[in-house]
Order: C-alpha cells, then structure tokens, then sequence
C-alpha cells in the first residue's frame, strides 16, 4: 500500500512562527526576478511570465548552442569562420567585420558578447546551422528541450520580428543552465573591453555597466530595442560565512559562494536597468542569509529498500543543500522528507525517489529533489521472493 511518509529531520529551534517574507525594492520596470542559483529560489519577482520582446538577450541562446557546438567538438575556438554580405550588413550593434575576413570563432564569441555585435551573431550562427534558418530551429529545439515554455525565436541576433517573446521565467532557466552546462565559457560575460584588430575602436566596451561598477558582477547579457526597453540579466557571486543546519547550531559557520540572478526588463535608460538590477542584486544578499544543510554527496535520509542487494538508498544532492531564509530566521527552518513508500529496487544513481520540503513557520521555502546517490540494484530471484512475501504480510 503506498502512503506518505513524512520524516522530521531538524529539530533545535524550530518554531511555527511563519517568516515574514522581505519586501524588495522599488525596480523602475516592467517585469523582473531575483533568483538565488545557489539556492535554486525565487527571492523577487513581477510579471515573470508576461510575453516580452528579447532585444540581443537572444544572444544567450545564441552562445549556448555554439557552445554546445564547441563542447561536442563540431567546431573549435581558433576555426575562421567566413563573413557572409549578409553578416556584413546587419543592422543595429556591431563588430565590424567585413566579407574580407576569416574570424576566429573565439573572436566572434568575444564580438557577441562583449560588443553585442549583430554580424558577429549572424557569421556564428551561419558558420555552426549551415543556414540562418536551421539555426533558428535549433534555438528553438534547445528552448524546448530546456523547459522555456514561452519563448519563441525567430531569428539568432534579437532585433524585433513578430513573434520573438519570452519571459523572464524562461530567460532564468536560459541563463541558469547557460552557467551550469558551460562553466568553461562563460567568463567571456565578464570582459570588460574587446576590439577585433583591424577594426574600428569605437563600441568596444561591454554595455553591462555592472561589471564596472561592481567586483563581484561577472555577466551576463544587456538588451535594448524601442520595443523591448532596456534590459540586463546581471549575475553576482559573493562569499559568505553563513549557518549550517538548525541542528547543528553552535558548530562553525558553512562558508562558501552564493550566486544570485537578476533580471531586469523594460527599463528606460541604460544606467537604469544597470541601478535596478544593482539594488536587487544588493537587496538579495542582505535580506536574505544562506543556511547550509547538508553537503554535497552527504545521505540526507537512507530508507529501507525492499527487493535490492543493498538493505537501504542513500538520498541526497550531488551538490551542497543551501537555502535562502530571510535575514535572522534560520532558527525557524523544519525540513521533511516527502517520499513514497514502499521503495522497491532497482535505483539508479542520480534518480529522484523523494523530496526535501524546507519551511520556515507555514511557509514553505523550497523543494529539493532528492537523489539516489549510490546505485542499488535488484536482489535475486530467492531475495526478491522473499521480500515480496514481506512486503504481502505487512
């Protein structure tokens, strides 16, 4: 018979007195989110699934399928990649290359992102689909695949064209998994200056204002059309020396790196969006602390397991369970394991088999998928016979 089992893990301090969640401030546009990547919460947000057009915030989907190209060795960094007439003559943001050239693909990465240039996109986007075309369906494949479920591309650079939408939900999905999946690249997104030799010096500095305001600012995209407004996806990470678990209260502070992400849309100037995604940016690290649980790799629970060579699964994360609680309230935090009973062999490593629902009072602050961290395979006949005659009794 299945059932719900409800386990009890933290117990020192926990209290029923819901958190009172923290007001952001103010933000000057007309959707946004703050989403701590570390944590994997949403700390802030509005409109965040409201249609709106991409601008060159498109070029983040852009980098990652030429990413992915590079990561799959279809092409390499110092590959010359050809200049077409019609890269030649985007209009908007540019790199300034000719049909004269052969570029490096590292350099036309570098014209994308740091310049934001169009014909940079545009010669990628030829040089790694073929056709402008099969590029854009594989924009869209990735899209899909990735769980954006409302975006739609309709060309690889982001100038306005009927129908290139998304929303700021979707573009926190892009921009988490960009980071994740591709952690050898994405330092591009924080030069500062870049200039191809040979072309001409003006529009060389990277439009994030961020990553000159700010130390621990290193990425990601701005965006602007008449249409759009200005936009910034900026992305912090700072160190803390935050709590470990209620349980463990009175042991040595958790340290670490805490990452957030915040996107700003429909801004009305450059400098805005770049001081609206600074105040949430320092609104998330200050009303918010980090509550470490458990490390990476650590069995938060080990259920029996009927049917397997193993008596019990390990459940956990392969990385460190961290949480974002506001600001003086770690005390409160309860965690439950949520899984369905009975756990019947085979597991595979890495599948989910339960859920870690962490409160704070009624509130609920996340939950954790957790997974099996060592594999557990199926006992044989004799064993299985028997656990099944168990599992008939009980």
């Amino acid at each position: 018979m299945m059932k719900k089992l409800l386990l009890t893990l933290a117990a020192a301090m926990c209290l029923s007195v819901s958190a009172q969640t923290p007001q952001p401030p103010e933000i000057a546009a007309r959707s946004y989110l703050l989403f701590d990547i570390t944590a994997n919460q949403f700390l802030a947000e509005k409109d965040i699934d409201s249609p709106v057009e991409q601008a060159s915030l498109t070029k983040l989907m852009t980098a990652y399928i030429v990413f992915d190209a590079l990561r799959s060795k279809k092409i390499d960094l110092k590959q010359m990649l050809p200049v077409s007439e019609h890269a030649w003559k985007m209009p908007g943001s540019r790199m300034f290359i000719d049909p004269k050239m052969k570029v490096p693909v590292e350099d036309l990465l570098k014209g994308m992102i740091v310049q934001s240039g169009n014909d940079a996109t545009m010669a990628l986007a030829e040089g790694v689909g073929g056709t402008v075309e099969r590029f854009v369906q594989l924009m869209n494949e990735q899209a899909k695949a990735l769980g954006m479920k409302s975006t739609n591309y309709k060309n690889p650079e982001g100038l306005t064209e009927a129908g290139h939408t998304t929303t700021a939900r979707d573009l926190s999905i892009l921009a988490t998994r960009l980071m994740r999946d591709f952690p050898d690249y994405v330092a591009y997104y924080a030069i500062k200056q870049y200039r191809y030799p040979g072309t001409p010096a003006a529009n060389g500095s990277n439009r994030n204002l961020l990553l000159f305001r700010d130390p621990t600012v290193d990425g990601l995209k701005t965006g602007h059309t008449d249409a759009a407004g200005y936009c910034l996806i900026a992305t912090a990470k700072r160190d803390f020396v935050g709590l470990g678990a209620p349980a463990a209260a009175g042991s040595p502070g958790a340290t670490g790196s805490r990452r957030l992400l915040s996107i700003v849309l429909g801004a009305t100037s450059e400098n805005s969006r770049a001081n609206e995604s600074q105040k949430l940016l320092n609104w998330g690290y200050t009303a918010f602390e980090p509550v470490k649980l458990f490390d990476a790799n650590q069995a938060v629970v080990s259920p029996a397991v009927w049917k397997g060579k193993a008596a019990v699964v390990k459940l956990g994360r392969p990385e460190a369970i961290v949480v974002a609680v506001p600001a003086g309230t770690s005390g409160k935090i309860k965690t439950q394991v949520l899984r369905s009973d009975p756990l019947v062999a085979p597991f595979t490593k890495g599948q989910q088999v339960a859920t870690l629902k962490v409160t704070s009072g009624e509130q609920t602050l996340v939950d954790v998928p957790l997974l099996v961290l060592e594999a557990v395979e199926q006992a044989g006949v004799l064993g299985r016979a028997w656990d099944a005659l168990r599992l008939w009794i009980k």
